[in-house]
């Protein structure tokens, strides 16, 4: 058998243990106590399972280091032990959080575990970054130890933040994922077939897990889960950026513009709202389109849609000249201002660029707003 049909056989069997093995852990959850009880931020309306990213990492501790292990006399086993055993790190902690609810410091300090981890044994760091033009940048060791875990907290939580709908964070990192794997695979200069491996891997373990957690869903990703897909992506995503360049740098936070919009927003609409950053609320992204009446499908499918675009523009970069990628990330950020303004994730009253456009666009309402800034002078 050829290498290739054994790496495709190999993600074929994954999908089919994910299958298999996430109907098991639903009944552990429910035997551990690990339900989601409904309340007034939560969309189920009965108890549900949770805990199901112990599923998904089962499936891919056995797909990585069995299965495809197997293939390369041990290299790939090497290669891919500190990922399972940094992300083993984040299962522990999200299992805690889904059986005993731990407070959001003892969750950090699991990520932070994790998160060394991964800086010193996979290893999964901002070195250098490269301008176009200019001579490479050598980060110093501290500096490039804050940059790597700042990075690995971020991405980490925006999965766990979108995981609100049935389906949302692991359609939305099937689809992320799946873009890092084509970018790894054709567009990286680096050796990257081990990080090509590694990550279509775990879109096989997703994929196998996905149908139970799609609407109407049977078990929740549940901070097991969320946590570890976060993590996954945002270490798999370092991988790619070990010579870091502009586009390079900007690729995996284009791609993952849906999860990355939301915390953003969520923390600026927080910082305004005088609430703590970490406060929870209803006005995330699905919360806002359900408020504007979508249906629970019709939202993800939305998200989904999104997700998709920002994946195509990351990939567009790589075709893009200098001047065209400038140009289509001013574009790409003018479009997420005006679309969170008109869904209204900013909060009540909160848009300054149609209020713009509102203003040049209206004779009626600018000669409202000039009287009224008037009658103030």
């Amino acid at each position: 058998m050829s290498t290739t049909l054994y790496v495709i056989t190999s993600l074929f069997i994954t999908v089919f243990l994910a299958l298999f093995l996430t109907p098991l852990v639903r009944i552990l959850a429910k035997k551990v106590n690990a339900v989601d009880v409904p309340d007034e931020r939560r969309v189920n309306q009965a108890l549900m399972p949770t805990m199901g990213g112990l599923a998904i990492y089962i499936v891919f501790f056995i797909s990585t280091y069995f299965l495809l292990g197997a293939i390369f006399d041990g290299a790939y086993r090497n290669y891919v032990l500190p990922f399972l055993l940094a992300a083993g790190v984040i299962v522990v902690t999200g299992i805690i959080d889904d059986t005993k609810n731990i407070k959001p410091k003892q969750k950090t300090l699991g990520i932070l575990i994790a998160a060394i981890i991964a800086y010193w044994f996979i290893p999964a760091r901002f070195d250098r970054f490269t301008i176009p033009g200019f001579e490479t940048i050598h980060f110093p060791l501290v500096f490039s130890f804050f940059l790597t875990i700042l990075w690995i907290f971020a991405l980490t939580n925006a999965i766990n933040l979108i995981d609100g709908l049935d389906g949302l964070a692991s359609g939305v990192s099937i689809i992320s994922l799946i873009t890092m794997g084509i970018v790894a695979h054709f567009f990286l200069e680096q050796e990257n077939l081990f990080i090509s491996l590694t990550i279509f891997a775990l879109v096989a373990s997703v994929a196998g897990f996905f149908p139970y957690n799609y609407h109407p869903a049977t078990i929740y990703l549940g901070d097991t889960g969320a946590l570890f897909l976060g993590f996954m992506i945002s270490v798999l995503s370092l991988q790619g950026l070990k010579n870091a360049t502009l586009v390079g740098t900007l690729t995996p936070l284009i791609i993952l513009g849906v999860p990355i919009t939301d915390t953003v927003y969520a923390m600026i609409r927080r910082k305004l709202d005088h609430q703590p950053i970490t406060s929870p609320d209803k006005m995330h992204l699905h919360h806002r389109l359900l408020a504007l009446g979508f249906s629970h499908k019709g939202v993800v499918l939305t998200i989904y849609t999104i997700s998709a675009l920002f994946s195509f523009i990351a990939l567009i970069l790589y075709y893009a000249s200098i001047v065209g990628a400038i140009l289509l990330i001013v574009a790409t950020l003018l479009g997420i201002e005006i679309l969170v303004e008109l869904i209204g994730l900013f909060g009540e009253n909160r848009q300054p660029i149609l209020y713009v456009l509102r203003f040049f666009g209206n004779r009626n309402y600018r000669k409202k707003i000039l009287r009224r800034w008037m009658k103030r002078k």
